[in-house]
């Protein structure tokens, strides 16, 4: 089978499961702010998911999954299967220590990490953020797991259990949370965390099974594995922890504007990021395991060409799906929100972050896909430097907008950066590759922003007109804009991309249909 259809095979069954599982952090999301709306209670929520988000990022996001998957890969194309488990088995042994040390030190000095976080916020918000994030750094512990179990499924090529990972985690959450919410209000929520990350890693133990796992209870500090495992992850790390450090800055920041400013960021960016997660996320993690042999193979043309394919799928993708969320974002968060505690205030602040966030969305989908390109090559430095001056870039303009714009300012200044970050590391590859077929890249760009600008036209004016007409429940009508405007958009943005016939229009529209046959998903 080629190798663009084995991709949009895997990928197609990994947006699936990713789509529910985003689908399910909505639900979550919906039942937090229906109970407790855009409040200081909920600023205090979100703050205390800061710290174990930037170990969650950390450990699992990057750096354990994406050096672990080249150096595993490496020894499971010489035939070294017991050296993969030790080096495995080291990286879990030496992880698991440096946890237990984290989250001691995190629970002793939790207000002090929160008071620097979001200093302005009331005493007593920091108080409850400060108890919120000792029970949520428990989680760690089971995402770090996650990570290792992640790292080598998928440097095996198992796909299925590891993406039912975040369906159970939302589902722990959500059950837990709504059973004991009467009780412990959101410190129930913060319960759910740490259930749904141990239902996370539960879950991909049968798959480990499968895949032969073997354990050695080692701390060989000396082992070449290891070694070249740290040199790989320590730049991650590092360049990971900066753009942590940015988003800490920007909560810090946004705990001087109005209350509710940081939850609506937040629920503003998690909106934005379901297109990042489900069509950005799921090529590149498609595509990582394939560029990596291309490498161990020395087939630079073929790795070239998937990165080529890869970057411009997630462009006819997401550009529309961000034209998509600009245009249909009021009624979408009415439709999604705006019930209980969450009111139409709530529902405009959300909206104007939204409209800016969207604007980076398909920067931040591609830099799932171009990070992962310098994995591939074992060259984690370069993302770091180009990811440190991008944030820098976000910190400043988030300093120079956040005072004539507020909270959009922060969102506007978060997604030029994004949009800074890629186009500078597109030039980087293109030097050190050679042509990595620009003028074919430039044009589907081109035509996914003019076919979705067109759509978002459309979109926009249809929702809205057959919204003046309506005189049913704000959700009702709420309702059918969004499908009103989602059927214009889809049908407009589909004609247009079908008249240029591009080769990755098939690539999409095999992930979609997912009826692509010959491939055997392990789970």
């Amino acid at each position: 089978m080629p190798e663009g259809k084995t991709i949009a095979k895997v990928a197609g069954y990994l947006m699936v499961t990713m789509l529910i599982a985003r689908v399910l952090g909505y639900v979550r999301d919906m039942v937090i702010y229906s109970w407790f709306g855009q409040t200081y209670v909920t600023d205090a929520y979100n703050a205390a998911f800061s710290i174990p988000d930037f170990i969650y990022m950390l450990l699992v996001g990057g750096a354990l999954s994406s050096a672990l998957i080249p150096v595993l890969g490496q020894y499971l194309a010489r035939g070294e299967e017991e050296e993969a488990w030790k080096v495995t088995s080291l990286i879990l042994n030496w992880t698991v220590l440096f946890l237990i040390l984290l989250i001691i030190l995190g629970m002793v000095k939790t207000r002090v990490l929160i008071t620097l976080l979001v200093p302005k916020l009331p005493p007593e918000t920091i108080e409850l953020a400060a108890s919120l994030t000792r029970v949520m750094l428990i989680q760690t512990f089971f995402m770090a797991l996650s990570g290792i179990s992640l790292g080598v499924l998928n440097a095996r090529k198992h796909f299925i259990l590891p993406a039912l990972g975040g369906i159970v985690y939302n589902l722990g959450i959500i059950l837990v949370g709504v059973m004991l919410a009467r009780q412990w209000g959101i410190m129930a929520f913060s319960v759910g965390v740490v259930v749904g990350s141990a239902l996370n890693f539960a879950i991909q133990i049968p798959a480990l099974a499968r895949a032969g796992i073997r354990y050695y209870p080692i701390l060989n500090p000396k082992h070449p594995g290891l070694k070249q495992m740290l040199i790989l992850m320590v730049p991650v790390v590092i360049g990971l922890s900066v753009t942590q450090i940015n988003l800490f800055v920007n909560q810090n920041l946004a705990s001087g504007l109005p209350e509710g400013s940081i939850s609506a960021l937040r629920l503003a960016q998690r909106i934005m990021q379901l297109p990042v997660g489900i069509f950005g996320m799921s090529v590149a993690m498609a595509v990582f395991p394939t560029m990596t042999e291309q490498v161990a193979r020395n087939n630079i043309t073929e790795f070239k060409r998937l990165f080529s394919l890869g970057l411009r799928g997630v462009f006819i993708i997401t550009i529309p799906a961000a034209l998509g969320l600009m245009a249909l974002r009021e009624p979408l968060i009415v439709l999604l929100f705006q019930q209980g505690q969450f009111d139409a205030q709530d529902t405009l602040a959300t909206a104007q972050a939204l409209f800016y966030y969207s604007i980076g969305l398909f920067a931040y989908s591609a830099l799932q896909l171009a990070n992962r390109i310098f994995y591939s090559l074992r060259d984690t430095v370069t993302p770091v430097l180009v990811g440190i001056t991008s944030i820098t870039l976000n910190i400043a303009l988030s300093i120079l907008w956040i005072k004539p714009m507020g909270h959009e300012g922060l969102a506007l200044a978060y997604s030029v950066a994004g949009i800074f970050n890629i186009l500078l590391l597109i030039v980087i590859i293109r030097k050190r590759l050679g042509r990595i077929g620009g003028g074919v890249l430039a044009r589907s760009f081109l035509v996914a922003v003019l076919g979705s600008l067109i759509m978002y036209l459309g979109a926009r004016y249809g929702a809205t007109w057959v919204g003046s007409w309506l005189v049913f429940t704000p959700k009702v009508n709420a309702l059918i804009m969004v499908l009103t405007g989602l059927g214009l958009g889809a049908g407009i943005y589909g004609i247009i991309i079908s008249v240029f016939r591009l080769e990755e229009t098939e690539l999409v529209f095999d992930i979609i249909r997912k009826r692509l046959p010959g491939l055997r998903y392990r789970v």
